[in-house]
């Protein structure tokens, strides 16, 4: 997801603050790095034109004195880039009976998002319930009553309906019970006569609390022409982009929906359920200039992770009684996450870091193995791993009964020495709230020193 914007942003960073003097020609090579990048990002070349005469201005100002001029520059670079991106505006849901209505055209990512955004919601305490009221993509109710089951989120679909209205009609009075509902609805080639009157239809009888655009990243500078006219039909709160992690012109949707004021929740950066965020400018750009994002990176993890299995884990910590099933679980989680290349970026001194591709995604062989190993244990040597260190007899017994091979078990439990290894003295840890800043800090710490992972 913009990587080399990201990589000429830090370059050109390094390239201010390491510079003795800030020359004419020195400041018209990082401009030029820099424009290329942007426009590459699909950015508005209006825009990128505007952060460039900044900076020129900036660095030939005389009258600011050479050792301060390069703090000036950085500074205004993320300034400029925060303002290009937009502000941030958050998704707040209300006390009362919370109804989104999920708008867009055909192919944007409407159905996925909303179970993505159940799931998100609903591991925050909410209870959610999906509505599908797309009646013209055959496919969309089964599409979206799939999603629902497999992330065991409550949905309401009626596939033979062909009338949206009498769809929502049928289940409004179970959707009292549910302070968040999520309306999956119809899309089309284009915005046009009759989406507007589908879409101004469902508003009058449904009354949703907010109306949000979904909109693919891959339509880059368009984005603008789109948001603007979804906006002055149907009166959207907000956008969320799908598709970031798969295309250059990320950067052109951001800045588009900046330009027109239809500020963005979301960004969604993967297929995977967990692959959605919050979106935050600042946040972001610190991901892009390598400086990590550890907020974004605890919302993460706890937007994997099941609060009633981590609050049991969390007692047994306490107690000091981690068994491998536990370790399994976490592990899990991670995996959950989306894959190492995904977190690294948000992991301060770690988006540098030569990680071998698809590393996380590994691991689920691995975890596939390990609970077939853990199913040929006894209830001691689940609970008291510690027993398998001192007795090979046992670790042959069990990797005969799991049909594996001996490194496989000492794998397992190498992972729950690690385990233990960041547990260790964190009083500050509590697993049903995710983990600490201040234990993210020391794994960065740790893992920024690390060249090549090898799991």
């Amino acid at each position: 997801m913009l990587e080399k914007l990201g990589e000429v942003l830090r370059k050109a960073t390094n390239k201010i603050a390491n510079a003795i003097f800030l020359d004419k020609n020195l400041v018209d090579s990082i401009v030029r790095d820099l424009q290329r990048a942007l426009i590459e990002a699909d950015v508005s070349i209006s825009l990128v034109k505007q952060l460039s005469d900044k900076i020129k201005k900036t660095a030939l100002d005389e009258r600011i004195k050479q050792i301060d001029k390069k703090e000036h520059i950085i500074k205004l670079l993320h300034e400029e880039l925060i303002n290009i991106l937009g502000e941030y505006k958050e998704l707040k849901l209300s006390k009362g009976q919370n109804k989104i209505m999920l708008i867009g055209l055909y192919g944007a990512g409407k159905t996925t998002t909303i179970a993505k955004l159940g799931n998100y919601f609903a591991k925050r305490g909410n209870k959610v319930a999906l509505v599908g009221l797309d009646v013209h993509r055959p496919a969309a109710p089964e599409q979206l009553k799939q999603l629902a089951e497999k992330n065991k989120l409550t949905c309401f679909i009626d596939s033979e309906e062909k009338d949206p209205i009498k769809i929502y009609k049928k289940y409004e009075k179970e959707l009292k019970n549910y302070n968040l509902i999520l309306i999956d609805t119809a899309g089309r080639h284009s915005l046009d006569e009759d989406l507007v009157k589908e879409v101004k239809i469902l508003g009058k009888e449904i009354k949703p609390t907010q109306s949000i655009l979904i909109m693919p990243a891959d339509i880059g500078q368009a984005a603008k022409k789109q948001a603007q006219e979804f906006k002055n039909a149907i009166d959207i709160s907000g956008v969320i982009i799908t598709r970031m992690d798969s295309t250059a012109k990320a950067g052109g949707a951001l800045t588009a929906c900046a330009e027109t004021n239809a500020g963005v929740y979301f960004i969604a950066t993967g297929e995977k359920i967990n692959d959605i965020e919050e979106f935050d400018p600042e946040r972001f750009l610190s991901r892009l200039l390598g400086m990590g994002d550890l907020q974004s990176l605890i919302e993460k993890i706890k937007s994997v992770t099941d609060e009633n299995k981590q609050a049991k884990i969390q007692k047994k910590l306490e107690q000091g009684k981690l068994s491998l099933d536990d370790v399994v679980e976490q592990v899990k989680s991670m995996g959950n996450l989306g894959g190492f290349d995904k977190i690294k970026s948000m992991v301060p001194g770690l988006g540098n870091a030569k990680i071998p591709e698809g590393v996380m995604e590994n691991q689920e062989e691995k975890i596939k193995k390990w609970e077939h190993i853990i199913k040929s244990m006894t209830p001691e040597e689940k609970e008291n791993p510690e027993f398998l260190k001192k007795q090979t007899s046992r670790i042959s017994r069990i990797a005969k009964g799991a049909g594996v091979n001996n490194s496989n078990i000492r794998s397992l439990l190498k992972q729950y020495d690690m385990l233990n290894e960041i547990i260790k003295g964190g009083t500050d840890m509590d697993m049903s709230k995710g983990i600490s800043e201040k234990q993210m800090r020391k794994l960065a710490k740790k893992f920024g020193k690390i060249k090549r992972f090898k799991i």
